[in-house]
């Protein structure tokens, strides 16, 4: 039967092809681009995609490789598409593309078998980030030439993995020559499917186009019938007919139009199953049975397995030959891209058979696919084979069989990196553990080979019994509970614990309880969520008398290091010192390390020693160097670049921020720890004045996307930058972006977000509001011992304090307010000269808020930051010096001081610091610059008055003297000789000129600003 109903010609999508030509343009001038192709089933998406790959390949210079999303006998197996596409583009490229792996391979080979052996690193969230980034580094190697260009097929079937790392490619390939190309159904995604956030969060980025492929209308419909018809006019009635029934779907314009042809158009009706099976019914019944068991194959079904399966129903080979021929020229299946098997030439064919098979014939037919399969393991490849596997025996219906092939397959995803496949897989194994009796269960199920230290089946500490090293019920929730934190489905994963919890005896089995336990605590943590301080607390108590273990180490390092970023106690620190003697004796060496980390943290925190904390956390970076653990490493040059900055030497906390941002980078790990690295590195640019870098490594942050947890640090930071440029605005949204991520309220995060707000409510002309961020800070006890943030926080505090002093409405609570600072301060130690140079300036700054500072006072602050080399505080220290000479009648003294922290905040940018300091230049009338030589006929520009440069005129100006001094509407007017309402009107415009709500924010501004000399003589001495 040969039959055409596939259109020789291209017919439409002119809009489309034009589309994804402009994006290969773009691809092909180094600007990476992705194209999503949407459309309901039969639209026409694959006819458009091989079209445009033919054309791409004609042009020359272009690569182009394509795989597909399967859609049956895939779950647990990952990454198909993508292997499918490494294959051919193995096949096509042969040693070019081994030169762009090289490095590489054992990474790759988690992909692609074909790259060698896989490398022996741990099976982890690590590893998983590791093969991301050299699968990108591949495909950036390949680009580098010539375009690439990567093509997915039917991604609405794509498994969790695939979705990752394509998603991964879209954000990370920034320089390359590459386009990437998906498709997917649109009539697939109900509310819930998992594509729909997929696609909604590629959305969101510049290089991404969705096109959505419409039906055909009539004049295509015409056009494709003419080229299935093989005439140049096919007639009107049929056009029509076949038109209105196919409501403009192109495959279902081929199935009609085959259909009319063999003269079956009467018997049709609407159902759609029907005008799917009426060609495979008008096929021989040979070529029937091999499409209905290709049909439960799989997407994708072999040759030789086909063979193996038809083995006793075909007499031999030449007769398979003929039948699979005949499928074949009724289009029905089509041979694959390989040439190795074969494939349905729609979906929506292959689904229409499978429902049409009965419910006895679709297991005995899977069940030959698996005793196919295990008898001849080399008839599928072998990357695929524990997942086909296990697939046939869960769809034969046979748990016995279906059981131990799924923890194979878990064990097989899990050695890819694919976690979430693996976690699919074994919870179809808890799915069927009751369905198999005890008998059958201790003679097929093998030890499983642990993921990560937990105490297997029944050999732990507590007992040891012939079923020792059998896999056990708990042993499988405990490798989800992993699976699942790795994935990122942490819900999923305090589910399956909670699970295991009720299975555990506390009494007698108190280690793998105390496992639960952690592991609960961990994803609470990552979810920001509370309840992890009871649980690691309840595992400290289980494990608190028990011999040595590594579980126990766990439990005593994970508090000391959960309780580090919370509330620290003395307690803490030997919990700590715990934590690494056991994890040392028992060879828990990831577990020491991070032990360690926490301790040098406790100890600069706790007991006031810096040296020693930093002592301690070098030396556990240098052990982690030792023992090859990335994750651990780059968590100690994090928390290392932390400790510097907060010592004042930014210099070395810039120096381990960029290594540790290059270590992630080339270990695949930059998307998990990068935004804090980012952050910290920013932190300590913008500590150097270095603004400029500092926004440059933000904007290549926003770029690469390494942005996940933590988001708060970078919206703090952008806010720090904005607040620098003057622009309050941008300051606050951002502000209040960094306070929505840091709901739990870490301390190292939400000190420097107070200290933020208060800033913005000082440059705003709202010192009550900036009184009350304070207050609100300093509610929480957690706050004291952290100098490093707390100084700034305080000193800035004081003030705004000492600038609204003698206003009547900040008057109430004052007092209370500077004692509450000076309380605090006195519970911090410095620990650095930076800390003490604070110190000075918080100590000058209270005495400023009672009138009562010196000259001398703030020349001891300057003396103590001058060597410390930051530019903000010295900076600041610098214009209050200034100030106090200027009350003191030093006029040159106080213009040498001004000039030189004019100086510093200039090279930082610091737009609010230069108004501060040209206020008071201009309050006192001093000359900060030297006038360069100009034309005698120049006219001299006046500089305009602070009161000028905010838009006032020199009556508002009068009004404003006024009202900064508490009086009336109607004082005002009697002092100006102005009526009432003229008086309120000068009001309401100052108040829109200096965008303030009330009067006494306007008063506040005009004192902070220094706009009335005269008003300042008490205070200036």
């Amino acid at each position: 039967m040969q039959q055409i109903s596939v259109s020789p010609v291209f017919v439409g999508r002119g809009t489309e092809i034009t589309a994804l030509a402009d994006a290969l343009r773009r691809a092909g001038s180094g600007s990476p681009q992705t194209v999503l192709v949407g459309g309901e089933a039969g639209v026409g998406k694959t006819r458009l995609l091989e079209e445009f790959l033919e054309r791409a390949a004609r042009g020359g210079g272009v690569v182009t490789t394509l795989g597909s999303c399967l859609e049956v006998g895939a779950e647990g197996l990952p990454y198909a598409p993508l292997a499918g596409a490494l294959r051919r583009l193995h096949r096509a490229l042969g040693a070019e593309l081994e030169a762009a792996a090289a490095g590489s391979e054992g990474h790759l080979a988690r992909l692609l078998p074909e790259f060698g052996e896989a490398d022996g690193e741990p099976n982890d969230e690590y590893g998983r980030a590791r093969l991301f980034e050299h699968t990108a580094r591949l495909f950036e190697r390949l680009g580098a030439d010539r375009t690439l260009v990567l093509a997915v097929e039917d991604l609405h079937w794509s498994d969790r993995s695939t979705r990752e790392l394509f998603a991964y490619l879209v954000r990370t390939l920034h320089r390359a020559r590459v386009l990437l190309v998906a498709t997917y159904r649109t009539d697939d995604l109900h509310r819930r499917h998992p594509l729909r956030p997929f696609l909604a969060e590629l959305d969101r980025l510049r290089t991404v186009q969705r096109l959505e492929l419409e039906r055909f209308g009539r004049r295509e419909v015409a056009a494709q019938l003419a080229g299935i018809l093989g005439t140049a006019a096919p007639d009107r009635q049929l056009v029509d007919r076949i038109h209105r029934r196919s409501e403009g779907n192109p495959f279902f314009v081929e199935e009609l139009a085959t259909a009319l042809q063999d003269g079956c158009g009467a018997g049709l009706t609407d159902s759609l199953r029907d005008i799917l099976l009426v060609r495979v019914e008008s096929l021989d019944e040979d070529a029937q049975r091999v499409v209905r068991i290709a049909a439960e194959g799989g997407s994708h079904v072999e040759h030789a397995l086909l063979a193996a399966v038809l083995e006793d129903l075909m007499a031999d080979e030449e007769e398979l030959i003929e039948a699979l021929r005949t499928a074949v020229g009724a289009n029905i299946l089509r041979p694959d891209n390989d040439g190795e098997g074969y494939r349905f030439r729609h979906a929506l064919v292959r689904e229409a058979v499978s429902d049409d098979l009965l419910p006895g014939e679709r297991h005995r037919i899977n069940r030959k696919f698996a005793l196919a399969v295990e008898a001849q393991p080399h008839l599928v490849p072998c990357d695929a084979l524990p997942a086909r596997l296990a697939n046939y025996w869960y769809h034969a219906h046979d748990p016995a069989r279906a059981l131990p092939t799924a923890l194979d397959a878990a064990r097989a995803a899990r050695r890819r990196n694919a976690f979430a496949e693996q976690l699919r897989m074994l919870e179809r194994a808890l799915e069927l553990w009751d369905m198999v009796s005890e008998d059958v269960l201790a003679h097929t199920l093998r030890p499983y080979d642990w993921a990560e230290t937990y105490p297997p089946g029944s050999c732990d500490v507590v007992s040891q019994g012939e079923d020792c090293g059998r896999i056990q019920l708990i042993d499988v929730l405990a490798e989800a509970v992993v699976a699942a934190r790795r994935c990122g489905d942490r819900e999923r994963g305090l589910s399956l614990a909670k699970r295991g919890l009720k299975l555990v005896d506390e009494t007698t089995d108190p280690v793998r309880a105390a496992w639960f336990r952690i592991n609960r605590a961990r994803m609470l943590g990552h979810l920001r969520r509370s309840g992890d301080d009871e649980e690691i607390a309840h595992a400290h108590r289980l494990v608190e008398h028990l011999p040595p273990s590594a579980v126990q180490a766990e439990v005593f390092a994970l508090g000391a290091g959960v309780a580090m970023l919370k509330q620290p106690g003395a307690e803490h620190i030997e919990l700590a010192e715990r934590a690494i003697r056991i994890a040392h004796e028992v060879g828990a060496h990831s577990v020491e390390q991070h032990a360690r980390m926490t301790l040098g943290g406790l100890r600069y925190d706790l007991q006031g020693d810096a040296e020693a904390g930093v002592a301690e956390l070098a030396a556990a970076v240098e052990a982690s160097r030792r023992i090859g653990t990335p994750d651990v490493l780059l968590r100690g040059l994090n928390n290392l670049a932390s400790m510097q900055r907060g010592l004042g030497r930014a210099e070395e906390a810039t120096a381990l921020a960029r290594e540790g941002l290059e270590y992630a980078d080339g270990n695949g790990l930059l998307r998990n720890i990068g935004t804090i690295l980012t952050g910290n590195l920013v932190e300590a640019l913008t500590d150097l004045g270095r603004v400029g870098e500092a926004a440059e490594v933000l904007a290549t942050c926003e770029v690469s996307s390494t942005a996940g947890t933590h988001a708060e640090f970078l919206d703090r930071m952008r806010g720090e930058l904005a607040l620098l440029q003057g622009d309050l605005a941008t300051a606050a949204a951002l502000l209040a972006q960094a306070r929505s991520a840091n709901r739990v309220g870490q301390l190292q995060h939400s000190v420097p977000i107070s200290r933020l707000a208060v800033r913005i409510a000082v440059l705003s002309g709202r010192p009550l509001e900036a009184r009350a961020e304070l207050l609100a800070a300093l509610a929480d006890e957690q706050r004291i011992g952290d100098e490093a943030d707390l100084y700034p926080l305080l000193t800035e505090a004081a003030g705004a304090e000492a600038d609204i002093r003698g206003l009547p409405e900040a008057a109430a609570g004052r007092a209370e307010v500077l004692a509450r600072i000076a309380a605090t301060a006195a519970q911090l130690t410095p620990k650095a000269p930076l800390h003490h140079g604070w110190a000075g300036l918080l100590e000058g700054e209270l005495a400023r808020a009672e009138g009562a500072d010196t000259p001398e006072q703030w020349a001891a602050a300057v003396a103590l930051l001058r060597p410390v080399g930051l530019p903000y505080p010295l900076a600041l220290a610098l214009l209050r010096a200034g100030e106090a000479e200027v009350r003191a009648g030093r006029r040159e003294a106080a213009a040498e001081l001004l000039r030189e922290a004019r100086e510093l905040a200039e090279a930082r940018g610091d737009r609010p610091l230069l108004a501060d300091i040209a206020g008071l230049a201009d309050r006192a009338g001093l000359a900060l610059t030297t006038a360069s030589p100009r034309p005698a006929d120049a006219p001299t520009a006046a500089a305009p008055t602070a009161g000028e440069s905010l838009g006032l005129t020199p009556r508002e100006r009068d009004v404003l003297r006024l009202l900064a001094r508490g009086w009336t509407n109607r004082q005002i007017a009697e002092e100006l000789y102005i009526s009432p309402k003229t008086a309120s009107v000068h009001v309401s415009n100052i108040l829109g000129k200096l965008a303030v709500t009330g009067r006494g924010e306007a008063g506040a501004l005009a004192h902070r600003l220094r706009l009335f000399p005269d008003d300042l003589a008490p205070a200036l001495g």
